[in-house]
């Protein structure tokens, strides 16, 4: 992806490092991190418990990877700002194409821990969107987990990532989330989960959206659009509980398979369209 020395958006807040405790829950639909789920799953949790009002579970942040060197760390800061500042210009367009108006969010950088709207988080929880403040929290060592972890490097694995979370802040504009956090109440946790699946495989379409505007652009490059393929395949439920556990239960679901988020990316890119995204009516849930 071509960043360097574009404009960067200026709804960007740095903070460091933070004493911040426990994970975030709370605020309606919660804080829709893309890996979220996998951390309860990890620790033997149901994933579910955070997507909403549950109770917090008091936990102390630990130490996550830094890149090393003030240039590397303001070479991460930069390209995080250029990719958000497209998504900016990219719902921009889209929104106003509909006779809408786009509430831009803000980017906060941090690293262990930090208070949000939504409660108190750990950078365990990976990239992550809180729709009471509308602010995407990132600490940037996550670009390491995709890497080294996850196995799917590349820079426009992480603008994949940070396009998703924008894509959770476009439901919130959008009434999308309120729809579903009222439902909270009304269904089972497997039923719900169901819900929290079709947010995230729409999230996935947005940002499908987002890299559809960004070959327009022409800012892409050869390998990128594999590599954000590649991400959503990585961060999949049944990849990532067959990694954990050997086996599959598809009740736990909260994000969808590595099949369904590898498609839905792919239709939000094939069409660019923000209409083409109803992925509740697709699994059949009246919303």
């Amino acid at each position: 992806m071509e960043w360097q020395g574009r404009q960067g958006s200026s709804n960007v807040e740095n903070v460091g490092g933070g004493g911040g405790r426990g994970l975030a829950t709370g605020g309606g639909v919660g804080c829709l991190g893309i890996i979220i789920a996998i951390i309860y799953m990890l620790m033997g949790n149901n994933p579910s418990d955070i997507l909403g009002g549950g109770s917090s579970s008091q936990q102390q942040p630990q130490q996550t990877q830094q890149q090393t060197g003030e240039s590397g760390q303001s070479d991460r800061q930069q390209f995080a700002s250029v990719v958000l500042k497209d998504t900016e210009t990219v719902w921009h367009n889209l929104f106003q194409q509909e006779g809408l108006t786009y509430k831009e969010p803000t980017m906060v950088l941090f690293s262990q821990g930090i208070q949000t709207g939504c409660g108190n988080a750990s950078s365990d929880m990976g990239p992550f969107y809180c729709p009471a403040d509308e602010k995407l929290y990132i600490d940037l060592s996550f670009m390491d987990e995709l890497d080294q972890r996850f196995q799917a490097p590349g820079d426009f694995a992480m603008a994949y990532v940070i396009a998703h979370e924008v894509g959770h802040h476009v439901q919130n504009q959008l009434g999308v989330a309120d729809k579903v956090n009222r439902l909270r109440q009304q269904l089972s946790e497997t039923e719900f989960n169901k819900y929290s699946v079709a947010m995230e495989l729409q999230a996935d379409y947005y940002a499908g959206v987002y890299a559809h505007y960004e070959k327009e652009m022409g800012v892409t490059e050869a390998g990128d659009i594999e590599e954000a393929i590649k991400a959503a395949q990585a961060v999949g439920d049944d990849t990532l509980q067959k990694q954990a556990t050997g086996r599959v239960n598809t009740d736990t679901f909260t994000h969808g398979s590595s099949e369904q988020r590898m498609k839905w990316f792919n239709q939000g890119f094939e069409s660019g369209d923000i209409r083409g995204g109803n992925t509740f009516e697709a699994l059949g849930l009246p919303l």
